[in-house]
């Protein structure tokens, strides 16, 4: 691939774990990706030594003062890259003329505005901010509809989904599963780091332990909803979105291994998987180069040592986050915004040391039955319903 014809890239989170993993996999293709920008929170120090190494046409910070720090770090070492600053400036990015995809991974709801943003551009959008969807999935697929950029999932789960699907599947398009002949979508799940421990001692958990995933190397707010299950409890709401599947055609399965990603069930009988390494870097360099497959620096499975994998069902005692994201999907409207400021509230207490871990599906139940769902017409019916979810949360946590 000539340097004219190279796909430009855009990263939102450039300095999380799926930021890192996607910078890894560009920088093994110099002559098919370039970095056109770079976006992150606040963490200029990181994001200044990105720039160096990537040299994006353009940076961009959500907090004003961290992007001044890193303009004048920038300015200081001769570097081109412009710097942008404040909240409009991941939305600023992620519609860059020169983008082809935009990377969609900055965590939480704070995602939206940049993911929206490079829809209504017409980006492909490489989505790895599941809020997106889980909080204004209809809004989300109307954006791109009208913008005609493509939606590829970058989750390993909803990955595998997609790679288990049909040639010419596509996401976001409402009935999809049903021409494709699926009957059902099995998302896989580690369980996590509680999958054997005693419901009972759930209360004493430490940040440090719920961040201690068996398999995946994330952040943070990521691996305790992993712990939770709220994580898989999102990806449910996802699927739905992505793949236009009816919501009773999705399940959770516990696989301990995390070898196979997902599974798609077709009505002749058919199971399909998707196999490999638990490694984030196999389905960003799916989604980046698709629907070519290019190297992405991940150890193949060694099948001969594997020895065995297993599966189970959904402990509902232990991981009440479950049903709590099958009722929010079940009900629909805002509902599912309601359920992941819920979320973000409660586990960043629990990250803070005040609120017990086992607390986090209370305080969530507690918000769900405070604030009454709406109709999602607009973006500021999802606002109005995360505002008010994370008041009944913030007072349900006290």
């Amino acid at each position: 691939m000539s340097e004219a014809t190279r796909k430009g890239i855009v990263i939102l989170g450039a300095t999380g774990s799926i930021g890192e993993s996607t910078l890894d996999v560009v920088s093994r293709h110099p002559n098919r990706f370039e970095v056109v920008a770079l976006a992150a929170n606040r963490n200029h120090e990181k994001l200044a030594a990105l720039c160096r190494r990537f040299r994006p046409e353009v940076a961009a910070m959500a907090d004003a003062t961290a992007a001044e720090r890193l303009d004048k770090a920038l300015r200081a070492e001769g570097l081109g890259t412009r710097v942008l600053g404040g909240p409009d400036s991941l939305p600023a990015v992620a519609a860059h003329e020169r983008a082809h995809a935009v990377v969609a991974a900055v965590v939480g709801a704070a995602g939206l505005p940049g993911t929206l943003a490079a829809a209504r551009a017409g980006k492909d959008v490489l989505l790895a901010n599941k809020e997106a969807l889980v909080v204004a999935g209809e809004l989300f697929l109307r954006e791109l509809a009208a913008g005609g950029g493509a939606l590829l999932p970058v989750d390993s789960e909803h990955s595998a989904i997609f790679q288990s699907l049909p040639d010419g599947f596509v996401c976001g398009r409402a009935g999809e599963s049903e021409r494709a002949g699926v009957r059902r979508i099995l998302l896989t799940a580690s369980g996590g780091p509680f999958r054997e421990r005693s419901v009972g001692t759930l209360s004493a958990v430490t940040p440090d332990e719920a961040c201690a995933h068996p398999n995946w190397v994330m952040g943070r707010k990521i691996s305790v909803d992993s712990a939770t299950m709220m994580n898989k409890g999102l990806e449910v709401i996802e699927a739905f979105w992505l793949f236009g599947a009816p919501r009773e055609a999705i399940e959770i399965v516990v696989h301990p291994q995390s070898v196979v990603h997902s599974m798609v069930e077709y009505q002749d009988g058919s199971v399909i998987a998707q196999l490999g390494a638990p490694d984030m870097r196999t389905p960003i360099a799916c989604a980046l180069a698709w629907p070519h497959r290019i190297d992405a620096g991940v150890r193949p499975v060694d099948f001969a040592t594997l020895g065995r994998l297993d599966f189970g069902g959904v402990d509902s005692a232990r991981f009440p986050c479950v049903a709590l994201a099958y009722a929010a999907l079940k009900r629909g409207g805002t509902a599912p915004a309601i359920l992941n400021a819920a979320n973000e509230v409660a586990v960043d207490r629990f990250l803070a040391g005040a609120l017990a871990f086992d607390a986090i599906p209370r305080v969530i139940e507690a918000a769900l039955a405070a604030v009454t769902p709406a109709p999602l017409a607009s973006l500021e019916d999802a606002w109005a319903a995360d505002r008010a979810a994370r008041e009944a949360a913030g007072r349900a946590a006290r």
